[in-house]
């Protein structure tokens, strides 16, 4: 096993349209907004960017997310990421009952130093801060659509 090797899934159901959801999530350098845990996300170019999110534990993550698939018909953004942490990670965003299901899918490879070097002994911890990043995401996209 690759302990620096994540694979991350994650579902949000919101109550907002797909349609809704989607242009939100589409503009990932809005994201600063309302994720509290991205707390930098500066355009590069029309499909580049750069990010830098922190969790609760003590590091930040800095990664270049070049986009490599925008379909609103099929309600799906993908993105390559280089940096920090290398990998993609993709947003399904599809009609569930009377709202939304956003689905995250990540999968990537740590290279920060710091992070790899505690690997084995820290992977359940970097594993739940994750999950909690995601859950404030999740509280902060469903706050701003309800605006």
């Amino acid at each position: 096993m690759d302990w620096c090797h994540y694979r991350f899934r994650t579902v949000w159901d919101l109550t907002a349209s797909p349609d809704a959801v989607f242009a939100v999530l589409e503009r990932a350098e809005e994201y600063p907004r309302w994720w509290p845990q991205v707390r930098e996300a500066t355009r590069v170019d029309d499909r580049t960017g750069t990010f830098r999110f922190r969790s609760l534990l003590p590091y930040e993550l800095v990664v270049t997310v070049g986009e490599t698939r925008r379909d609103a018909a099929a309600g799906v953004l993908e993105a390559a990421m280089t940096g920090d942490m290398d990998g993609w990670a993709r947003w399904t965003v599809r009609p569930h009952g009377t709202g939304t299901r956003a689905v995250y899918e990540q999968e990537v490879e740590v290279r920060k130093a710091l992070v790899r070097r505690f690997a084995v002994p820290g992977r359940p911890v970097f594993i739940a801060n994750h999950a909690l990043m995601m859950r404030a995401g999740r509280r902060g996209l469903a706050a701003a659509l309800a605006v």
